[in-house]
């Protein structure tokens, strides 16, 4: 199971359920990752996506304690039961949000992290995998500058 997420230089990755800065270029590597596999993402995360509906040209899963149905998604209601989901799919990531991240870094081997060269203050951040021993960076997919910000595209693999 991968994993994609954009993080700001402090390894926030959003503030009041949203991403400060936004970048073109980030969004376009996701839908081309993501395109065609499953993906898992939270409830509050779906709040933010365009008119709250799946994400077209993927499965989408909801990761949620709730219990409602939410149109267009496939309902897990806990990690365990989104990664034994995940094992049907050829290609799965996480999608977030911050507690989604949490709970299923665990079940990855592969994080596809955009590295955003800014600090413009998260108050949800994802783990620093510089810092973690069990990851390790990959490779750099890619690199630029978009509105004088300059990104990353990296690749993160478990040891």
């Amino acid at each position: 199971m991968n994993l994609i997420v954009a993080v700001y230089d402090d390894w926030g990755i959003g503030k009041e359920g949203t991403q400060p800065i936004a970048l073109s270029a980030d969004r376009k590597f996701f839908r081309e990752t993501t395109r065609g596999a499953m993906v898992i993402v939270g409830r509050r995360t779906i709040e933010d996506f365009p008119g709250k509906k799946p994400l077209p040209g993927r499965v989408n899963v909801a990761l949620t304690r709730g219990d409602a149905e939410i149109p267009g998604f496939t309902v897990c209601h806990s990690p365990e039961e989104a990664a034994e989901l995940a094992k049907s799919a050829e290609q799965c990531f996480i999608i977030g949000g911050g507690s989604i991240y949490q709970q299923m870094l665990p079940y990855c081997d592969a994080a596809y992290i955009t590295k955003v060269h800014a600090n413009p203050g998260s108050d949800t951040f994802f783990p620093n995998l510089d810092a973690d021993e069990n990851w390790y960076l990959a490779q750099t997919l890619q690199a630029g500058e978009e509105n004088g910000i300059a990104y990353e595209m990296l690749l993160y693999k478990r040891r």
